[in-house]
Protein backbone atom coordinates (compact mmCIF):
# COMPACT_ATOMS: atom_id res chain seq x y z
CA UNK A 1 0.00 0.00 0.00
CA UNK A 2 1.15 3.53 -0.76
CA UNK A 3 3.05 4.97 2.23
CA UNK A 4 0.92 8.12 2.11
CA UNK A 5 -2.18 6.32 3.31
CA UNK A 6 -2.89 5.29 6.88
CA UNK A 7 -6.08 3.34 6.21
CA UNK A 8 -6.92 1.36 3.09
CA UNK A 9 -9.92 2.85 1.31
CA UNK A 10 -11.83 0.98 -1.38
CA UNK A 11 -13.03 3.01 -4.37
CA UNK A 12 -15.12 1.95 -7.36
CA UNK A 13 -14.76 3.83 -10.68
CA UNK A 14 -17.32 2.60 -13.22
CA UNK A 15 -16.58 3.27 -16.92
CA UNK A 16 -18.27 2.63 -20.26
CA UNK A 17 -17.74 3.36 -23.94
CA UNK A 18 -17.81 7.15 -24.23
CA UNK A 19 -16.60 7.94 -20.71
CA UNK A 20 -14.41 11.06 -20.54
CA UNK A 21 -10.80 9.86 -20.35
CA UNK A 22 -9.32 12.96 -18.70
CA UNK A 23 -11.76 12.56 -15.84
CA UNK A 24 -11.57 8.78 -15.56
CA UNK A 25 -7.78 8.52 -15.60
CA UNK A 26 -7.27 11.65 -13.48
CA UNK A 27 -9.54 10.25 -10.79
CA UNK A 28 -8.01 6.76 -10.90
CA UNK A 29 -4.42 8.04 -10.88
CA UNK A 30 -4.89 10.58 -8.10
CA UNK A 31 -6.74 8.22 -5.76
CA UNK A 32 -4.14 5.50 -6.33
CA UNK A 33 -1.38 7.98 -5.52
CA UNK A 34 -3.12 8.56 -2.19
CA UNK A 35 -3.14 4.82 -1.51
CA UNK A 36 -6.73 3.95 -2.33
CA UNK A 37 -7.60 0.46 -3.54
CA UNK A 38 -9.25 1.55 -6.79
CA UNK A 39 -11.31 -0.89 -8.84
CA UNK A 40 -12.05 0.21 -12.40
CA UNK A 41 -15.21 -1.61 -13.49
CA UNK A 42 -16.65 -1.59 -17.02
CA UNK A 43 -20.38 -1.77 -17.64
CA UNK A 44 -20.34 -4.37 -20.43
CA UNK A 45 -16.85 -5.27 -21.69
CA UNK A 46 -13.38 -4.92 -20.21
CA UNK A 47 -11.88 -2.70 -22.94
CA UNK A 48 -13.77 0.51 -23.53
CA UNK A 49 -13.23 3.30 -26.03
CA UNK A 50 -13.44 6.62 -24.24
CA UNK A 51 -15.03 9.79 -25.60
CA UNK A 52 -11.93 10.91 -27.53
CA UNK A 53 -10.93 7.48 -28.80
CA UNK A 54 -8.60 6.44 -25.97
CA UNK A 55 -8.80 2.74 -25.14
CA UNK A 56 -8.96 1.87 -21.45
CA UNK A 57 -8.89 -1.66 -20.02
CA UNK A 58 -10.90 -2.07 -16.83
CA UNK A 59 -9.90 -4.28 -13.91
CA UNK A 60 -13.22 -6.13 -13.94
CA UNK A 61 -16.84 -5.96 -15.02
CA UNK A 62 -19.37 -4.08 -12.93
CA UNK A 63 -21.39 -7.27 -12.49
CA UNK A 64 -18.56 -8.65 -10.35
CA UNK A 65 -18.76 -5.68 -7.96
CA UNK A 66 -22.40 -5.85 -6.93
CA UNK A 67 -21.78 -7.69 -3.63
CA UNK A 68 -18.83 -5.58 -2.49
CA UNK A 69 -18.76 -2.45 -0.33
CA UNK A 70 -16.85 0.71 -1.22
CA UNK A 71 -15.86 3.79 0.74
CA UNK A 72 -16.47 5.81 -2.43
CA UNK A 73 -18.13 5.28 -5.80
CA UNK A 74 -17.07 7.95 -8.29
CA UNK A 75 -18.41 8.42 -11.81
CA UNK A 76 -16.55 10.10 -14.68
CA UNK A 77 -18.62 12.07 -17.19
CA UNK A 78 -18.40 12.06 -20.95
CA UNK A 79 -21.05 11.27 -23.52
CA UNK A 80 -22.41 8.80 -24.31
CA UNK A 81 -20.57 7.19 -21.40
CA UNK A 82 -22.74 8.88 -18.77
CA UNK A 83 -25.88 7.57 -20.52
CA UNK A 84 -24.50 4.03 -20.40
CA UNK A 85 -23.71 4.42 -16.69
CA UNK A 86 -27.23 5.77 -16.15
CA UNK A 87 -28.77 2.74 -17.84
CA UNK A 88 -26.81 0.17 -15.82
CA UNK A 89 -29.20 -1.45 -13.35
CA UNK A 90 -26.25 -2.82 -11.41
CA UNK A 91 -24.72 0.64 -10.99
CA UNK A 92 -28.07 2.16 -9.99
CA UNK A 93 -28.40 -0.54 -7.33
CA UNK A 94 -24.86 0.07 -6.05
CA UNK A 95 -25.37 3.85 -5.90
CA UNK A 96 -28.68 3.58 -4.06
CA UNK A 97 -27.09 1.24 -1.54
CA UNK A 98 -24.15 3.64 -1.15
CA UNK A 99 -26.52 6.52 -0.35
CA UNK A 100 -28.69 4.45 1.99
CA UNK A 101 -25.65 3.31 3.98
CA UNK A 102 -24.16 6.81 4.27
CA UNK A 103 -21.01 6.33 2.23
CA UNK A 104 -19.40 8.73 -0.25
CA UNK A 105 -20.60 8.93 -3.84
CA UNK A 106 -19.32 11.35 -6.47
CA UNK A 107 -19.74 12.34 -10.10
CA UNK A 108 -18.25 14.88 -12.48
CA UNK A 109 -19.21 16.63 -15.75
CA UNK A 110 -22.29 15.01 -17.31
CA UNK A 111 -22.64 12.33 -14.63
CA UNK A 112 -24.16 14.46 -11.80
CA UNK A 113 -27.13 15.37 -14.00
CA UNK A 114 -27.36 12.35 -16.28
CA UNK A 115 -26.83 9.68 -13.59
CA UNK A 116 -27.26 11.06 -10.07
CA UNK A 117 -30.15 13.45 -10.69
CA UNK A 118 -31.86 10.94 -12.99
CA UNK A 119 -31.91 8.34 -10.21
CA UNK A 120 -32.98 10.85 -7.56
CA UNK A 121 -29.65 10.66 -5.71
CA UNK A 122 -29.01 14.39 -5.30
CA UNK A 123 -32.23 15.28 -3.52
CA UNK A 124 -31.92 18.54 -1.58
CA UNK A 125 -28.12 18.62 -1.84
CA UNK A 126 -26.15 21.29 -3.65
CA UNK A 127 -24.35 20.10 -6.78
CA UNK A 128 -22.57 21.19 -9.93
CA UNK A 129 -22.20 19.69 -13.41
CA UNK A 130 -21.16 20.51 -16.97
CA UNK A 131 -22.65 23.91 -17.90
CA UNK A 132 -25.05 22.63 -20.56
CA UNK A 133 -26.57 20.15 -18.07
CA UNK A 134 -26.90 22.14 -14.84
CA UNK A 135 -30.57 22.87 -15.55
CA UNK A 136 -31.24 19.20 -14.74
CA UNK A 137 -29.95 19.63 -11.16
CA UNK A 138 -32.53 20.20 -8.40
CA UNK A 139 -30.80 23.33 -7.04
CA UNK A 140 -28.94 26.02 -8.98
CA UNK A 141 -27.19 27.97 -6.20
CA UNK A 142 -23.76 26.31 -6.58
CA UNK A 143 -23.70 25.29 -10.24
CA UNK A 144 -20.90 27.76 -11.07
CA UNK A 145 -18.54 26.15 -8.54
CA UNK A 146 -15.87 23.80 -9.84
CA UNK A 147 -16.34 21.27 -7.04
CA UNK A 148 -19.28 20.96 -4.64
CA UNK A 149 -19.33 18.81 -1.50
CA UNK A 150 -22.65 18.46 0.31
CA UNK A 151 -22.61 15.72 2.89
CA UNK A 152 -21.57 12.45 1.24
CA UNK A 153 -22.35 13.74 -2.28
CA UNK A 154 -19.45 15.26 -4.26
CA UNK A 155 -19.83 16.72 -7.75
CA UNK A 156 -17.43 18.34 -10.21
CA UNK A 157 -17.88 20.63 -13.19
CA UNK A 158 -15.89 19.03 -16.03
CA UNK A 159 -12.57 17.88 -17.50
CA UNK A 160 -10.60 20.99 -16.46
CA UNK A 161 -11.62 20.43 -12.84
CA UNK A 162 -10.82 16.71 -12.81
CA UNK A 163 -7.61 16.84 -10.76
CA UNK A 164 -9.11 19.36 -8.31
CA UNK A 165 -12.16 17.10 -7.96
CA UNK A 166 -9.94 14.04 -7.39
CA UNK A 167 -7.86 15.85 -4.77
CA UNK A 168 -11.01 16.91 -2.91
CA UNK A 169 -11.95 13.22 -2.84
CA UNK A 170 -8.49 12.44 -1.43
CA UNK A 171 -9.07 14.99 1.32
CA UNK A 172 -12.39 13.44 2.28
CA UNK A 173 -11.03 9.89 2.34
CA UNK A 174 -7.54 10.44 3.74
CA UNK A 175 -7.50 13.89 5.38
CA UNK A 176 -6.20 17.33 4.55
CA UNK A 177 -2.52 16.57 5.19
CA UNK A 178 -2.36 13.90 2.47
CA UNK A 179 -4.44 16.10 0.18
CA UNK A 180 -2.02 19.00 0.64
CA UNK A 181 1.03 16.78 0.10
CA UNK A 182 -0.34 15.30 -3.10
CA UNK A 183 -1.41 18.68 -4.49
CA UNK A 184 2.18 19.92 -4.00
CA UNK A 185 3.68 16.81 -5.60
CA UNK A 186 1.27 16.98 -8.55
CA UNK A 187 1.74 20.76 -8.94
CA UNK A 188 -2.00 21.38 -8.61
CA UNK A 189 -3.08 24.61 -6.92
CA UNK A 190 -6.52 24.09 -5.44
CA UNK A 191 -8.77 27.12 -6.03
CA UNK A 192 -10.69 26.86 -2.76
CA UNK A 193 -12.69 30.02 -3.54
CA UNK A 194 -14.22 28.18 -6.52
CA UNK A 195 -15.35 25.21 -4.40
CA UNK A 196 -18.35 24.80 -2.15
CA UNK A 197 -17.76 22.46 0.78
CA UNK A 198 -20.66 22.20 3.20
CA UNK A 199 -19.08 22.91 6.63
CA UNK A 200 -19.92 19.53 8.17
CA UNK A 201 -18.21 17.84 5.19
CA UNK A 202 -14.84 19.61 5.52
CA UNK A 203 -11.83 17.26 5.76
CA UNK A 204 -9.90 17.61 8.97
CA UNK A 205 -6.17 17.98 9.46
CA UNK A 206 -4.61 14.73 10.58
CA UNK A 207 -2.92 15.03 13.89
Amino acid sequence: MNELSKTLKRVLVPIADGSEEIEAVGIIDTLRRAGADVTVAAVSKLQITASRGTRIIADTLLDHCRDREYDLIVLPGGMPGALKLRDSEILAELLKKQVAEGRYYAAICAAPAVVLAYHGLIGNRMATAYPSLVSQLPHQQMVERRVVVDGKCITGKGPGAALEFALVLVGLLFGRDIQDRLSREMLVILPWHEFYIEPASSPQKEG
